[in-house]
């Protein structure tokens, strides 16, 4: 697999991490914030995160509109082209 090619068991997988929960946790309503405890300084260490698997930049404003799973494969989708 490429860098820029995109699998959403791979990225789920890469967000339950960051979110220290199980994958299947992460249902596309499954709110991050609510359901998960969500914080600023996890949303940034997702962005990094991002970034370093993606290899794009989010910007901190682009991070915080993620709520959602299907919000985290919009970016990135958006960010890597595919």
């Amino acid at each position: 697999m490429t860098q820029t090619q995109l699998s959403r068991d791979d990225l789920q997988e890469l967000v339950a991490d960051i979110l220290d929960v199980e994958p299947e946790a992460l249902t596309d309503d499954s709110h991050f914030v609510d359901d998960f405890g969500v914080d600023s300084l996890i949303a940034l260490e997702l962005a990094v995160a991002l970034e370093r698997r993606y290899g794009v930049r989010i910007a901190e404003e682009e991070i915080a509109q993620v709520r959602r799973m299907p919000d985290v494969v919009a970016l990135v989708q958006r960010k890597v082209g595919a």
